[in-house]
């Protein structure tokens, strides 16, 4: 399944990704003798960490006591049964099973016995044809141009979590391609995931990051560099779990100011672009420094899981989030210690969405099938509730899993559903009508997104796991309505 989709601007990826470099001896010997890795003098932690000796290990080590327990049948034995003994012990000493792992400089066991020697060069042998060849392929296929758009889908399957980084291409008489560029295995089974450019490597104060972050079942939120192909590690880990060993038993401590539960929503600030928000199912929500991974704000004003948070992009000190008990609060992270504005809705909150063409206005999805849309200034006082909905749309059969505003034209949402369809609504004069259906084969959809650079190409993932680009355009009724904007034109939304 693909439980999240997130879009990557162009331009923002590395042309060449690099390509994760394991370390190397020298680094390890250095390691070594730096004590890191010094093991305790305990000798039931030493007992613990033999047990644990991997397979290699006991191989290269089963040798030389096989060879150990030769010699000790033999005196055990007697002198009669040490000629015999001898006879094994030398033979095995002959085979060099300690080394038998090591290469021999100059010995092929595969080819004719003539060796390098056979020919002249490289060039001239058949097996070796066509090397460079492929080294270029690959090299192409990992290559991202600047007018490439990337999109990262959340996967699980068969047991298996990842990150499947996928290259968009646009080519002529309006054709696509989408093919494979990375996968990043993932530890646990990721929920939600959000893209981010802020510098977290250092360098110039002006240089820009590719990473994305990774909220999962677990409570760590894992941030991954996007520019490095082959890595096993996240390039950065906020909050989760550390575990110690004292003798026998293993204590674990969440890490200061981690969520204590499952991550379900993140949003990262377009505006103050070291600070990600994050909704967990431990009912709160947290802010974090992403330079410092450090949390800053944690807000505890819902009840019940948190599935959703979203930043204003014309106000970056405000978020607004969507809980499972039923409302949808709106504060600024700056006075947090403020009742926020809430709204009471229908059912649980399922995803949360601000109006990129409107900064007073909002949509949030339910698990009832329902979309509702609200305006900020509804709630006259941080201590009113408001109940009041701008629109009540019952959108789908199912629960509402996702919804995405349209970054070009205003007053068109899309909607995706458990009941396995995608629709486009017109939402002018809050009054909304459906004008487009589809059912992009993805089984139940539970992530939408549009494209910032291509804004009618909508990314859809869902319960079968692939991957679908809807081009909305192809539509009739979005084209008719909608296609004004596709070459850059401007409408003003109103206000009110």
């Amino acid at each position: 399944m693909i439980s999240a989709v997130c879009w990557i601007p162009k331009g923002a990826s590395k042309v060449v990704p690099e390509s994760f470099e394991p370390p190397t001896q020298e680094e390890i010997e250095e390691i070594t003798k730096s004590g890191a890795l010094e093991r305790s003098n305990d000798s039931e932690e030493e007992e613990e960490q033999d047990m644990e000796m991997d397979d290699t290990e006991k191989e290269v080590g089963g040798v030389a006591r096989a060879l150990a327990a030769v010699k000790a049948l033999g005196k055990a034995h007697g002198d009669n049964s040490s000629n015999d003994l001898k006879g094994i012990i030398d033979a095995l000493r002959e085979l060099d099973m300690d080394h038998y792992d090591d290469e021999d400089d100059g010995i092929n066991v595969l080819s004719s016995g003539l060796g390098d020697i056979y020919y002249p060069s490289n060039d001239m042998d058949p097996y070796l044809q066509g090397m460079d060849d492929d080294d270029d392929e690959d090299v192409e296929d990992r290559t991202i141009k600047p007018t490439d758009a990337v999109i990262v889908c959340a996967c699980n399957e068969d047991d298996v979590s990842s990150l499947q980084v996928s290259i968009f291409e646009e080519l002529e008489d309006k054709e696509t391609n989408l093919y494979a560029n990375n996968e990043i295995i993932l530890s646990a089974f990721p929920l939600c995931t959000a893209w981010l450019d802020c510098n977290l490597k250092g360098g110039e104060s002006g240089d820009k990051g590719n990473f994305i972050a990774v909220g999962s079942m677990e409570p760590a939120i894992e941030i991954w560099d996007l520019d490095l192909l082959g890595e096993v590690q996240p390039f950065m880990v906020l909050g989760g779990i550390s575990k110690k060993k004292t003798g026998k038993k293993t204590s674990i401590k969440y890490k200061r100011g981690s969520h204590r539960d499952s991550v379900l929503g993140l949003a990262w600030n377009k505006v103050v672009r070291n600070a990600l928000a994050s909704a967990s199912a431990d009912k709160t929500v947290k802010v974090w420094d992403m330079v410092t991974g450090k949390c800053t704000v944690t807000l505890e004003h819902h009840t019940d899981k948190v599935q959703a948070v979203a930043w204003s992009r014309y106000a970056p000190e405000i978020l607004v989030s969507g809980s499972f008990d039923h409302t949808v609060a709106l504060m600024d992270v700056r006075f947090n210690d403020r009742a926020p504005n809430t709204w009471q809705v229908s059912a649980d909150v399922e995803s949360v969405e601000l109006d990129p063409h409107n900064e007073h206005l909002f949509a949030v999805s339910l698990d009832n099938g329902t979309v509702q849309g609200f305006d900020a200034r509804t709630a006259t006082s941080v201590s009113t509730s408001g109940s009041r909905s701008i629109f009540t749309l019952h959108a789908h059969e199912k629960a509402v899993t996702s919804i995405a505003y349209n970054p070009a034209a205003p007053n068109l949402l899309a909607t995706g559903s458990m009941d396995k369809k995608v629709k486009l609504w017109d939402l002018s004069n809050n009054q909304p009508s459906c004008v487009a259906s589809t059912n992009p084969k993805a089984g139940s959809v539970f992530s939408l997104a549009f494209s910032e650079d291509c804004p009618f190409q909508l990314a859809i993932g869902g319960s079968k796991g692939k991957l679908k680009v809807w081009d909305v355009l192809t539509d009739h009724g979005v084209a008719n309505k909608f296609g004004k904007f596709a070459n850059g034109g401007t409408e003003t939304a109103p206000v009110g």
